[in-house]
């Protein structure tokens, strides 16, 4: 029965975030968090793993203390145990230091045959942290799974490609990323969240860790996006054609 590591990111919930109209600049102030959607797809596969073949499923995540309010979520969506690793300087890590912590806690505390990560964060969507893991631990990575079967001790995933999907066969210990097509993620009830509370979790301070590398990314600045729409409606006429023409030569839309 496999051992089932599901790595997940506690982020802003984009939906509270308010872009100032002057400025451009965005408005945290009043954001809540979420588990990132694309680790509510991991989640969600590896409980269904588990329901399909069993095994145990570990939910893991590195932040700051106010992502311990994640874990029950987490362990409402099928995880058995959960592992936090939490300091107050693990606010705002980039991918290669999320990746090295996550390393050393699997290498050294942690039993697994499958490692689960979304395809990237909701936040910053690097879609780094899942091969930089592979790479620490030594094991092989598959990304932009959408489909995967579970056969003796190999992984059947299938990868959507840019044109077209790829089917490949992976022996065990490996890494997936999985992107949204994978699953619908379950809506945990009362009783998987009361059930949740009763579960194990193991906190880990980054005193028993290895020092945390110096970062490789700078975030300089923050600035939300504007569309500003200008329509203007034109006939079907033969004039009216020509003056669409122009108004795109015009705005630079064509040449």
């Amino acid at each position: 029965m496999p051992k089932i590591i599901t790595c997940f990111k506690w982020v802003v919930d984009e939906a509270d975030i308010r872009v100032e109209p002057a400025s451009h600049r965005l408005n945290l102030e009043r954001v809540g968090y979420k588990i990132s959607d694309y680790d509510r797809t991991a989640l969600e596969a590896a409980a269904q793993l588990k329901e399909k073949y069993g095994g145990t499923v570990t939910a893991l995540t590195i932040g700051g203390p106010s992502a311990k309010k994640s874990i029950k979520d987490a362990l409402s969506r099928g995880a058995d145990q959960a592992c936090f690793v939490s300091d107050p300087g693990f606010e705002g890590l980039e991918p290669a230091q999320v990746a090295g912590l996550l390393g050393s806690v699997i290498a050294s505390r942690l039993e697994y045959d499958l490692i689960l990560c979304g395809d990237g964060s909701s936040d910053r969507y690097s879609q780094q942290v899942g091969p930089r893991l592979a790479e620490k631990l030594g094991i092989p990575v598959v990304t932009a799974v959408v489909g995967l079967e579970l056969e003796s001790d190999r992984i059947i995933a299938e990868r959507k490609l840019e044109t077209n999907l790829e089917v490949v066969a992976v022996k065990l210990p490996a890494l997936l990323t999985v992107l949204p097509d994978l699953n619908t993620p379950r809506i945990p009830g009362l009783r998987d969240t009361l059930d949740a509370a009763k579960k194990p979790v193991v906190t880990i301070a980054a005193a028993e860790l290895p020092p945390v590398a110096a970062a490789l990314i700078e975030t300089v600045a923050l600035q939300g996006l504007v569309l500003e729409r200008n329509c203007v409606q034109f006939g079907a006429d033969a004039n009216a054609i020509r003056q669409l023409v122009e108004t795109l030569r015009k705005s630079g839309a064509v040449g």
